[in-house]
């Protein structure tokens, strides 16, 4: 096997190939330079999740090993739905809808993927070949290709066509078609000839291989990651609060670093070899200084500050940091909105009237009663003088008030109470 795919291999990065399990047909291709290699985003959201980082990382690595990325925007293939992992159809999206998400998913591939260069990076939405396409031309040029029985063979349409409850619509069951005639378009216009996605697109996968040797008599590969789940058999990329974007919009940037930087000893070090581009030795010393110390957390660290830079970029690292370091230490008040707001996205939150800071301010039993940091005015009080509340990083002492001159960013008072709970109250 080429080095090229043992280093995927060693990433968890190669899961299956066509033409052999072992990848050689696919290893002698990639021996010329140049290759294009295309992999396909679903364009059903305006954001990618990290679910979809896999099948990105890949593509940068063949760039990286002198070939061509071809990202794919499913502009086309979104207005029909792929039944692969789904247990019941999606909704219709409109193509207003499919446009804009389409264009909001390019920029998250501009930031992870070079677009400069012999070997840039190139992105292209299948609506633009397959909108034009007539029903009769599929069926006569494509859909011949494809048995009945050979299609409801598929992992994909099989689960669908057992469960009762769901079934399979004739749109979906045509996806298959459809996505091979992707490969044949590309291998035709633009000469790809290596398709890359997560494991359960194989079967989609291989139609298109089939279909180019069909109608064209030429070989082409196909390579597939595996579905990634964690250690602890959950689902990858899921939190308490939802799915992990790529977008700061959906997940800003603080909340990104932490999902790293909280991943188990379990995950850390397969997830630093599939998601970063970080080189063979320096994910062995990584990992190595970890196990001398695992409390110190060097390998989270490492993945969280390299994944953040990755998708976010420097000053977006930088700022969750100081973000992180203030949390911990209590130090809030360098804090600037944007990462106030990030921060405590989670934390308990209250509004109330300013009018309440009027004149001589708001005494802090009162404040905490509010603020339902504790249940009862006895209990602030015991807990004011035992020296378990802080104000905006400073602690305070029973008789403590809040005017308007003590919050900050003239509208916020976090409180703490001792290290971990914390409670914002905003006054406007």
């Amino acid at each position: 096997m080429s080095q090229f795919l043992e280093d995927l291999r060693f990433r968890g990065l190669f899961h299956q190939a066509t033409s052999d399990a072992l990848g050689e047909g696919l290893a002698r291709h990639l021996e010329t330079p140049g290759r294009l290699v295309y992999a396909g985003f679903d364009p059903t959201k305006d954001s990618l999740t990290i679910g979809n980082l896999m099948p990105i990382v890949l593509l940068r690595r063949f760039q990286l090993a002198g070939h061509r990325p071809v990202v794919i925007m499913g502009g086309g293939t979104g207005l029909v739905g792929d039944p692969s992992g789904k247990e019941s159809e999606r909704p219709v999206l409109s193509k207003e809808q499919i446009a804009f998400n389409v264009s909001r998913q390019r920029v998250i591939m501009e930031g992870l993927l070079d677009f400069e260069g012999p070997l840039a990076a190139r992105v292209l939405d299948n609506a633009s070949w397959l909108a034009p396409l007539s029903f009769l031309d599929m069926l006569r040029d494509i859909g011949k290709h494809f048995s009945v029985n050979m299609m409801i063979q598929k992992d994909s349409v099989r689960e669908r066509l057992n469960s009762r409850e769901q079934g399979i619509s004739y749109t979906e069951f045509s996806y298959l078609l459809l996505q091979a005639y992707d490969f044949l378009h590309l291998f035709d216009t633009y000469g790809v000839s290596v398709q890359v996605g997560g494991s359960d697109q194989w079967g989609n996968i291989v139609s298109g291989v089939e279909l180019i040797r069909k109608k064209r008599q030429a070989e082409v590969f196909g390579l597939t990651v595996p579905l990634l789940t964690k250690a602890d058999g959950g689902k990858f990329g899921k939190t308490e609060s939802g799915a992990v974007w790529l977008t700061a919009d959906r997940t800003s940037a603080y909340a990104f670093y932490q999902f790293w930087l909280n991943s188990s000893d379990a995950d850390v070090l397969a997830w630093l070899k599939t998601f970063t581009l970080l080189e063979r030795d320096a994910i062995e010393g990584i990992l190595a200084e970890h196990l001398g110390a695992p409390e110190r957390r060097v390998a989270q660290r490492a993945l969280a500050e390299h994944m953040t830079e990755m998708v976010h970029g420097a000053a977006a690292l930088a700022q969750a940091r100081r973000a992180a370091e203030a949390l911990f230490s209590g130090d809030v008040q360098g804090l600037d909105v944007q990462s106030l707001e990030q921060v405590f996205e989670g934390a308990p939150t209250s509004e109330h009237d300013r009018q309440l800071l009027a004149g001589d301010g708001l005494d802090v039993v009162e404040l905490l009663c509010l603020a339902t940091v504790v249940r009862s005015k006895r209990e602030a009080r015991q807990l004011l003088e035992s020296g378990a509340i802080s104000l905006n990083g400073a602690r305070i002492e029973l008789g403590h008030r809040l005017t308007e001159s003590g919050l900050l960013h003239d509208r916020f008072a976090l409180l703490r109470r001792g290290r971990k709970n914390w409670y914002v109250t905003r006054f406007g």
